[in-house]
């Protein structure tokens, strides 16, 4: 039994099923939960871009101060301090005469770096660093195979993991902590303290996602159960407008204010008490592709963040922030990507239909270097997760685990598909507010031969396309 420990919190902001927390709590007689703000986290990117935009950061603060009222409501607190963790952790662990820090076990390599030179600097004053995994829904430890053997393709991940894996019970949130004193808690800054603007907020945004283990769980109850849309998932998760489209979870799970395996056990409980179909089964289905990036990253480690991805092939890109800039912007002139964008950009979330198609544009059609483009969906993304995004990029872009080559997807045809009356560009894009069907989906200007749309005429504050459209033609 320690006498005291450290609870280090990381991308594990919840108390329902908190491996660390309970294993703290079990054998410790007083714990410390921490927090620590790492400022290289707020820097910018080699291109320019903050690392941690607006809307990330807002929603980081907003799930501190409901994990701080939530310890605070069993008797504990959060402790906050701002600085380099490998200094940080150690020197809090030495006031505080703790024994042993428990945190998280991580799949990235930045965040890998930064536990070894924490453990590190721990041992020199004889303190412990126990690391857990927790982050994911099937344990790494019980995955049929050691990590560098992980298969290439999500479908043998799936099946084999499906049938010789069982997935572990998720832990019950503790009544009662015990209550510290001695040591000043430390004020959660404002966004202007991390250096970062108030993000706006669009009233045509899909949800206003707000911060926190009670919203996470709040959001799962309300789809599951008070609206009872997991029976259609199947079916509408590839919408662009709107609330309930699909389940909206990445947000929360990507900080840890939402366990995997709290969502899974719901699942199976719609499943007994309601309903059991394609549609249940296929969120699950999209937690085992969180998986599988995960232990991806876990697996090629530095890889993912490269040019040449996980297969290291020689990829013929340009560096170009013209263009890069254009499709930042929403500005190429195809309009479903720039309506993409500028959803994006307005509230710090895109549909996953919508990021596979900006991604292969930029990718394939402009043919800019992929990192840029996953580099801005870290900075903006308010469900950014480093190992699915830098994992689905590689996927896009053909270097990943992607079993098909050339992967590509035909902008138009998606348009067509999925925004069939272009009530999604509309909704983006005002000055196309006259255009519907299929007309909304061409550039605003075309040649006067081109099909029917040709006679529109439209405002001259919408681009030109940057490609052409030939290859497009229906």
């Amino acid at each position: 039994m320690h006498r005291n420990t450290i609870l280090w919190f990381k991308n594990d902001l919840r108390l329902h099923d908190n491996v660390n927390l309970i294993t703290a709590l079990q054998n410790s007689k007083m714990v410390y939960p921490v927090y620590c703000f790492d400022p290289r986290n707020y820097q910018q990117t080699e291109i320019g871009l903050p690392k941690t935009g607006s809307f990330r950061g807002r929603f980081l603060l907003e799930t501190l101060k409901d994990l701080r009222q939530n310890l605070r409501e069993i008797g504990s607190d959060l402790i906050i301090r701002q600085g380099l963790p490998e200094k940080i952790i150690p020197a809090l662990a030495k006031e505080l005469m703790a024994t042993v820090v428990y945190a998280s076990r991580e799949a990235s390599p930045e965040e890998i770096r930064i536990d070894q030179a924490v453990e590190e600097e721990l041992n020199h004053e004889g303190i412990s660093l126990e690391l857990n995994w927790q982050s994911t829904l099937l344990h790494l430890d019980d995955i049929p195979w050691p990590i560098k053997r992980l298969p290439d393709t999500f479908t043998h991940f799936r099946k084999e993991a499906e049938r010789t894996t069982k997935i572990r019970k998720a832990l019950p949130r503790p009544v009662e902590m015990g209550a510290f004193s001695g040591i000043k808690v430390g004020d959660i800054p404002s966004l202007d303290d991390l250096g970062l603007a108030p993000p706006p907020f669009d009233e045509r945004s899909v949800l206003r996602f707000n911060g926190g283990e009670t919203e996470g769980l709040k959001r799962l109850n309300d789809y599951l159960w008070k609206k009872d849309l997991l029976k259609t998932y199947k079916e509408t998760r590839n919408g662009l407008i709107g609330d309930d489209y699909s389940s909206k979870f990445s947000a929360w799970l990507s900080i840890g204010a939402l366990s995997p395996r709290k969502i899974y056990e719901e699942i199976q409980r719609y499943e007994r008490e309601r309903l059991k179909n394609t549609s249940t089964y296929w969120l699950f289905f999209e937690l085992l592709w969180r998986d599988f990036f995960r232990f991806t990253a876990k697996k090629y480690g530095s890889l993912i963040f490269e040019l040449g991805g996980i297969q290291q092939k020689v990829l013929e890109t340009y560096d170009n922030p013209i263009t890069f800039e254009r499709w930042k912007q929403g500005e190429t002139g195809i309009p479903f990507i720039d309506a993409n964008m500028r959803e994006l950009n307005c509230s710090g979330f895109m549909s996953n239909r919508g990021r596979q198609n900006v991604a292969s544009f930029l990718i394939k059609d402009l043919q800019v270097n992929w990192t840029w483009g996953a580099s801005y969906f870290e900075s903006l993304l308010v469900d950014y997760d480093a190992c699915s995004n830098w994992c689905n990029w590689n996927y896009i872009a053909g270097v990943g685990n992607d079993p098909r080559e050339d992967r590509y997807f035909n902008i138009m045809s998606q348009a067509q598909r999925y925004d069939p009356q272009g009530e999604y560009i509309r909704q983006w894009i005002p000055e196309l507010s006259e255009l519907k069907g299929k007309h909304a989906h061409f550039p605003a200007r075309l040649k006067k031969q081109r099909l029917e749309c040709a006679n529109i005429r439209l405002g001259t504050d919408y681009p030109e396309p940057m490609v052409s459209f030939d290859k497009w033609m229906y």
